[in-house]
């Protein structure tokens, strides 16, 4: 059950990396003219990123100013979340799965 634990921890945290980056990337390649907003396909799935990360960037989009138009809150809140992973591998998984098993 703790293996269990950690390990859906663990993906829960990786879902969420991969989301920001894949959002990051959709926005850079909107903002270039790479993909267009008129396919709706694309328009949908970027959609669906927005969605799933906006309610996590935007209390540091509040904190942290663009610089120079450019929108670093998520790769602060990619740093914070590596981080919450390794302290929680690090402090927390091994006497969860001791206790639990």
């Amino acid at each position: 059950m703790g293996v269990a634990l950690v390990w859906l921890v663990n993906t829960v945290i990786q879902l969420m990396i991969w989301s920001i980056i894949i959002s990051a990337i959709l926005s850079w390649l909107f903002a270039f003219d790479v993909i267009n907003h008129r396919n709706r396909f694309v328009s949908q799935v970027a959609a669906f990123f927005d969605a799933v990360t906006r309610p996590l960037l935007e209390p540091f989009r509040r904190i942290i100013p663009p610089l120079g138009g450019i929108d670093i809150s998520p790769i602060v809140l990619l740093l914070l979340l590596n981080f919450a992973r390794i302290l929680f591998n690090n402090s927390a998984a091994g006497p969860l799965i001791a206790i639990l098993g």
